[in-house]
């Protein structure tokens, strides 16, 4: 029977339970002078965690989403479209302020339609660690990243 233990190296070499949970397994399940093997892991800082679980809902609690449901995908067609027709003859900073001012305009129309972002703190998380850099990047079969 696999139980998980929680426990906490004293300095002279010995683990004693963290919890009450794993001191009522140990006294109650347990026998006196039974062999225990186990896979030990070291799990994350507590207090860093507390801290950075309260930075991240302090950071949620302001954070807006913007682009009236526009993906970045559709962005970045439209502004790829406009620097292709740039190199065909065009002013590329007009180009792209037009579509900028199209991509608001289709924002817009999608929000009067009843089409809007809703807040995500799983999606907001996500965004805030790719941004800090910890990430693994992928390369998909069409050449293109994915973090």
């Amino acid at each position: 029977m696999a139980h998980e233990l929680q426990l906490i190296k004293q300095s002279s070499g010995i683990l004693i339970p963290a919890t009450p949970e794993t001191s009522d397994i140990l006294q109650s399940k347990i026998k006196l002078g039974a062999v225990l093997v186990a896979e030990f892991r070291q799990v994350r800082n507590p207090a860093f965690h507390r801290r950075f679980f309260a930075l991240l809902n302090l950071g949620f609690e302001y954070w807006e989403p913007t682009g009236g449901a526009i993906s970045a995908n559709e962005r970045k067609l439209v502004n790829g479209y406009a620097k292709f027709l740039a190199a065909y003859g065009g002013n590329e900073s007009a180009l792209l302020d037009a579509a900028e001012q199209y991509l608001e305009q289709i924002a817009n129309r999608r929000v009067t339609n009843g089409i809007s972002l809703c807040k995500s703190f799983d999606a907001y998380r996500a965004w805030v660690t790719v941004e800090a850099g910890h990430y693994d990047a992928i390369q998909l079969p069409d050449g293109t990243l994915r973090k």
